[in-house]
């Protein structure tokens, strides 16, 4: 009888950017198709760095593979000049590479910002805008469950996800 080949299991998770894997990161990109609708990633660490109390860059990772890059932002002032008091967090970009996209890594990146949102207790809805048109991430987000709150950013819908009281523990 053959030897029966297992595939290896995959090891999902987020991860800081640092020096190690800093290129693997930045040579990150969506397909042809998609760059208009997400700035690279290099441009999502450019915003990092200048916004550093609020960017929450990481590296989506699966088993030593640099998959795709997801950065939240955490307690921001939404719109300082008319509403000082609300304060958002949310997703403010995700980039799958086109060789792993429809695998679950998108989906996987937002509900890990989600639980960080959660985990962290400073807000109870999950915020993200995308670009409209053709190629639009739009059914993507609806199908997490986000819902459009009818404003725009930019030119970007803004959709969000009320957050309902954290799952318990398995076991």
């Amino acid at each position: 009888m053959p030897a029966m080949i297992v595939p290896p299991q995959r090891t999902l998770r987020l991860e800081p950017v640092t020096a190690d894997n800093f290129d693997a990161v930045c040579a990150v990109q969506v397909r042809p198709d998609q760059a208009h609708l997400v700035s690279p990633v290099v441009k999502s660490l450019a915003e990092a760095y200048v916004h550093p109390t609020c960017a929450w860059p990481r590296a989506v990772v699966d088993g030593d593979d640099v998959v795709g890059f997801v950065m939240a932002f955490h307690d921001i002032v939404w719109d300082p000049a008319t509403d000082p008091a609300d304060r958002r967090s949310g997703i403010w970009r995700l980039n799958i590479d086109a060789g792993h996209q429809g695998k679950g890594y998108g989906r996987f990146a937002v509900h890990s910002v989600v639980d960080e949102i959660r985990r962290r207790g400073t807000h109870a809805a999950v915020h993200v805008s995308w670009h409209l048109g053709p190629g639009s991430p739009e059914p993507f987000y609806l199908g997490l469950g986000f819902t459009p709150t009818g404003e725009l950013s930019g030119d970007e819908r803004v959709g969000v996800l009320v957050l309902g009281p954290a799952a318990p523990p398995a076991g």
